[in-house]
Order: C-alpha cells, then sequence, then structure tokens
C-alpha cells in the first residue's frame, strides 16, 4: 500500500494536488490511499484530487499527526498548523518506510510511505529535503 502525506493551502485545486502527488509516485502506482490534516480532508481540491483517482483520503486529527516522528518537522507548518509536519506525518501514521519525504510542488506539500515493495520514479521538478533527482527508489 502506499501512502501520500498531503499539506496543502486552504483553495489548493485538484489539479494542483494531482500535480504534486504525480510527481512522487511510482509509475504505475496501483493502491494509492491519500492522508491529511482532519482539517484539511474537507478541502474540494483535495477531495476532488482523490475522487478523480479512486483513491480514499483520510483525514486524521492533529493530535494523532504530532505524535509521529518524522525527519524534516517545519518551523513554519508548525506556526500555521500547530504541528511539525502533516505530508510526513500522515503518510507514516499509517506505517510502513517513508520512501520520499517531504517534498513541496507549489502549494502542496506531498511525502510518500510504503509498505511492501514498490519500484518508481521521481520528477526532478520537485523539491525535497532529502530525496533528489529521477533515480528509482525503494523502500
Amino acid at each position: 500500500m502506499i501512502t501520500v502525506g498531503v499539506g496543502t493551502s486552504t483553495g489548493v485545486s485538484a489539479e494542483e494536488v494531482l500535480a504534486a502527488v504525480d510527481a512522487v509516485l511510482p509509475d504505475p502506482a496501483t493502491r494509492v490511499r491519500l492522508a491529511t490534516l482532519d482539517v484539511r480532508a474537507g478541502e474540494p481540491g483535495l477531495r476532488a484530487a482523490a475522487a478523480s483517482r479512486g483513491w480514499s483520503l483520510i483525514g486524521h486529527p492533529a493530535t494523532a499527526l504530532a505524535g509521529v516522528r518524522v525527519p524534516t518537522p517545519s518551523d513554519r507548518v508548525a506556526a500555521a498548523v500547530g504541528i511539525p509536519s502533516v505530508a510526513e506525518a500522515a503518510a507514516l501514521l499509517h506505517g510502513g518506510i517513508l520512501a520520499v519525504p517531504k517534498t513541496v510542488r507549489g502549494r502542496v506539500t506531498v511525502a510518500v510511505a510504503v509498505s511492501g515493495q514498490v519500484h518508481g520514479h521521481r520528477d526532478p521538478g520537485a523539491t525535497s529535503g532529502a530525496h533528489r533527482g529521477s533515480e528509482p527508489w525503494t523502500p
């Protein structure tokens, strides 16, 4: 299973979300779920992105995400939402290994956790704190 943790700005479009997700997902991706902060799970763009691909969208309370240890916490995210991570924490909350750390693409931040063996690619146009380039990744 692939869990894509997603952090967004208010008013983000489905196209923005999908561009960020597509930049980090293996090709072709199967068994994907999106996870985010519960207050963001109602965002129309995020909901539309998940629905357009037939993916589930799970919202977690800040208290649950705050308890997840992440490799790249953010003071900016902490100031905005009260916890140091949304994307990485939401991805890791479901278990598995962080295959792609937080990666920012416009107004969307994504991180990927996987359980099981998954191979794929990354978009070199996306920026990440730890994993860069288009080399394949394996958990």
